[in-house]
């Protein structure tokens, strides 16, 4: 049984918003640090946003500082990736994580192979 599910993603033109979610038992929001990350064809998979497991603190990459938001809904068990001002270079499959480690830097530094638990990916393509 899939343990993080994601939803969302699609085309977009550039200068457009999309919304990322990411459904995870119960266990699994309350306990684990989550975020997301992304990837393209011939690269590594690369930090985008995390959130702490108590969601008191967010960490983003510089790429999309100002123009992503992370966020979780408690009585959802669901995580958010608000995505505003999307540029053609946005483009990629985004990944749902999440770890145990609970602290959102840990993930914003941790190598993506550490990672314990994925999501099944959603294509995000934002055209020009």
């Amino acid at each position: 049984q899939a343990q993080l599910v994601q939803s969302g993603g699609g085309l977009v033109q550039a200068g457009g918003s999309l919304r990322l979610s990411c459904a995870a038992s119960k266990d699994i929001f309350n306990d684990y640090g989550m975020g997301w990350f992304r990837q393209t064809a011939g690269k590594e998979r690369e930090f985008v946003a995390a959130i702490d497991w108590n969601a008191d603190n967010t960490h983003y990459a510089d790429s999309v500082k100002g123009r992503f938001t992370i966020s979780k809904d408690n009585a959802k068990n669901t995580m958010y990736l608000q995505m505003n001002n999307l540029e053609p270079e946005d483009t990629a499959v985004y990944y749902c994580a999440a770890d145990p480690n609970g602290a959102s830097q840990a993930m914003g530094v941790m190598p993506a192979k550490y990672i314990a638990l994925w999501g099944q990916g959603t294509q995000v393509t934002v055209s020009s």
